[in-house]
């Protein structure tokens, strides 16, 4: 199986860091947390409630696709992102053409929920709204994997491992 590149999609609370996290240490390779990308005027924003522009996103999407581009042909890499619309995942996907996509996805109270019991992170819960308005959900197309949260981290990660395997076996 070649090197999986990986980005671990959703709205803010859906958990993406948790299960990307893992991910990578199960399939040793580099995990990328998206946010930790984000520019400076970009937290400030979110964390004064602020919903993002396409123009805000534009550079911290260059970062990511910077990244991504920048990837030797045998190196793998999970990537945490939000990537709530199609041309954020398409502009990604010109920049590995070979990256996958997982969507996790889940009821609104549970990723509220899961906002507000997070320690010191910027996102209010008050953007949830936005985010879930934003998302464009990838369509059949993009064969993107969609899993709901309500199933545990570690089965989340699972279900990814297999989904690999059995699309590159």
């Amino acid at each position: 199986m070649t090197a999986p590149r990986l980005i671990i999609m959703g709205v803010s609370g859906c958990g993406k860091s948790t299960v990307g996290q893992r991910l990578a240490q199960r399939l040793g390779v580099p995990f990328l947390e998206g946010d930790a990308l984000h520019p400076p005027h970009n937290v400030a924003l979110m964390a004064a409630g602020t919903p993002l522009t396409d123009a805000d996103r534009a550079d911290w999407l260059e970062a990511i696709a910077h990244r991504l581009a920048g990837l030797q042909t045998d190196e793998g890499l999970v990537v945490s992102c939000s990537a709530l619309k199609r041309i954020y995942r398409d502009r990604l996907r010109a920049a590995s053409p070979d990256l996958q996509f997982v969507h996790l996805h889940g009821d609104h109270s549970v990723l509220a929920d899961r906002i507000r019991q997070r320690q010191g992170h910027y996102m209010p819960a008050t953007l949830l709204a936005s985010q879930l308005a934003t998302l464009e959900i990838p369509s059949a197309d993009e064969a993107a994997l969609s899993l709901d949260i309500a199933e545990p981290a570690d089965r989340l990660v699972a279900h990814i491992e297999h989904h690999l395997q059995l699309n590159h076996a």
